[in-house]
């Protein structure tokens, strides 16, 4: 099959409909319970890069007609020997060579400016199917190792206990004397901008990373504006919570939910992070429930959150189930030297 890569930039807009489409039809099937957003919000995200990184994309073509497409992120920062790499073939043509194609390019151009190892979040299957998904099995083809194992949960948001929510929360606040909560949206307070770019630098250094060969990011304040700057212009909207330590006045728990601009129904839990010299007074508990019910005053239309876990955060997992968030979807991040 003669299959011809080209990359393109993100002010194509007929290479972003071919893009799109691809996308969306792959994500049709291969996760069809996580919504894929709109033409629009597609757009947003191309126009708007992660901050720090340098982004490639490129399609693939058959005939003329585009069939696969390719997302590479190499980060500028931190981490600047590995590439994020996502991969999407349309599924009527997938087993014909397309997906290595988009690799092997992707494996030059990360080779070409210094990169040793690809990494990509490969989507699996649901918890008790007995086979690989068709992403797992192409990593594995191509010599990839799945380097840590990943949990994808959901909260049915039509099904929340509140008896049991009211519960854990009173729970967690009696073991959190000396403790008070501060909730926000979009930018962090300028009091505790500076306290967030802490513990999210802390993220990579206290969350299981496996196998990976990753290293921590390093965050301040100004970095945190323009994560916070680009966000914005995605048009996500963010809902944070955070405990304050009163003594001190420092942000020392952070949690934080996201949604997209096209996907009122559905919501993604993202980071969750205690100071470790504030561990056991359950403020991870304490926040999240408390932002949980900062989002749904917001949200009205929410039905659906999804998070993801390393397989082994025994802790984290154990928050989330009690709060309702059931297993959904068992991946991995897999990792390819170059």
């Amino acid at each position: 099959m003669d299959i011809a890569v080209t990359p393109f930039e993100p002010s194509d807009e007929a290479a972003l409909d071919d893009a799109y489409r691809i996308f969306a039809a792959a994500q049709a099937v291969d996760a069809p319970d996580v919504p894929a957003g709109d033409r629009a919000e597609f757009g947003l995200v191309a126009a708007h890069p992660p901050y720090g990184s340098l982004i490639h994309r490129a399609l693939a073509r058959h005939g003329g007609e585009a069939v696969g497409y390719l997302w590479l992120r190499l980060p500028q920062l931190e981490n600047t020997e590995n590439g994020l790499v996502e991969i999407f073939v349309e599924p009527a043509h997938r087993r014909r060579g397309v997906g290595r194609a988009l690799l092997a390019y992707a494996q030059e151009v990360a080779a070409g400016h210094g990169r040793r190892r690809l990494i990509a979040e490969v989507g699996g299957v649901p918890p008790g199917v007995d086979r690989q998904a068709p992403g797992e099995a192409f990593a594995a083809a191509v010599g990839a190792q799945a380097a840590l194992p990943m949990v994808r949960r959901r909260l049915d948001i039509t099904r929340l206990d509140e008896a049991l929510l009211t519960a854990l929360h009173e729970h967690a606040r009696s073991r959190a004397a000396g403790y008070r909560t501060v909730a926000w949206r979009g930018a962090a307070p300028e009091e505790y901008v500076a306290d967030v770019a802490r513990l999210e630098g802390r993220l990579l250094t206290d969350a299981p990373t496996g196998d990976l060969t990753v290293e921590g990011e390093k965050v301040d304040a100004t970095r945190i504006r323009k994560i916070e700057r680009f966000q914005a212009l995605r048009g996500r909207r963010r809902y944070h919570l955070g405990a304050v330590h009163e003594q001190t006045g420092r942000l020392v728990a952070w949690t934080m939910i996201q949604a997209g601009p096209s996907t009122a129904w559905h919501a993604w839990q993202e980071i969750t992070i205690v100071d470790p010299t504030h561990r056991g007074h359950r403020l991870g508990l304490l926040v999240k429930i408390e932002n949980l019910r900062h989002v749904l005053t917001h949200e009205p239309e929410l039905r659906a959150i999804d998070t993801w876990n390393a397989a082994v955060n025994d802790h984290m997992v154990s928050i989330n189930e009690q709060l309702g968030y059931r297993a959904a979807e068992s991946c991995a991040d897999w990792q390819l030297t170059i």
